[in-house]
């Protein structure tokens, strides 16, 4: 989380544009910037500078977007035209991926909402047949954004979320869909190493 802050920073700062992306060792809960949820004793966890409900980060990609907001006009147009490009990826490994629409109506004060990021869909989010494969937030530091979000390789589908391997019926790797991204990705926002 602190490498991507700076990120947030430099693009403050400096106005650069960057993707990173990357995974947990060890497995790790981390909680959104404004998220109730208590730490739970003997789970590692960290606090996001973006917003959202926990998430349980294991068996997937983390990508985190950090630019100034006049390269996308809005921050609302950030959040489209990054899952645009995600989704590009997804599909040329195969995945019949949608972005979901804009709910019908606010989805109410954090508190109401489930603990879990996966639990409900945001308008804009990518999904497969209805679930949630990817799950994103943001956060705005003067004219720049971070955005954060996770992208569901493996573990348990649930009635609201999915991952690539029940998607594609087979092991997706790490580096696969690194790679994926970094060819979709475009040539303004330069792409960090995949670590």
């Amino acid at each position: 989380m602190a490498t991507d802050e700076a990120l947030l920073d430099a693009a403050a700062r400096r106005g650069g544009a960057f993707l990173r992306l990357y995974r947990w060792d060890p497995p790790c809960l981390s909680l959104g910037r404004n998220d109730p949820t208590p730490e739970r004793p003997g789970v590692a966890t960290v606090r996001r500078p973006t917003g959202g409900r926990a998430v349980w980060h294991e068996h997937e990609v983390t990508y985190a977007v950090a630019a100034p907001i006049a390269i996308f006009g809005r921050l609302k147009n950030a959040y489209g035209a990054i899952h645009e490009r995600l989704a590009a990826a997804l599909r040329a490994l195969g995945a019949d991926v949608t972005l979901a629409e804009p709910p019908p109506r606010p989805m109410g004060r954090l508190a109401e909402r489930p603990a879990d990021c996966f639990a409900t869909t945001a308008g804009g989010e990518i999904l497969v047949h209805g679930r949630k494969l990817v799950g994103s937030a943001q956060v705005r530091r003067r004219e720049a954004f971070l955005q954060h979000g996770s992208i569901l390789l493996d573990g348990p589908e649930t009635e609201n979320a999915t991952t690539l391997r029940h998607t594609l019926g087979r092991v997706v790797s790490f580096e696969e869909v690194t790679e994926a991204i970094v060819a979709a990705w475009p040539a303004h926002l330069a792409p960090l190493a995949a670590r």
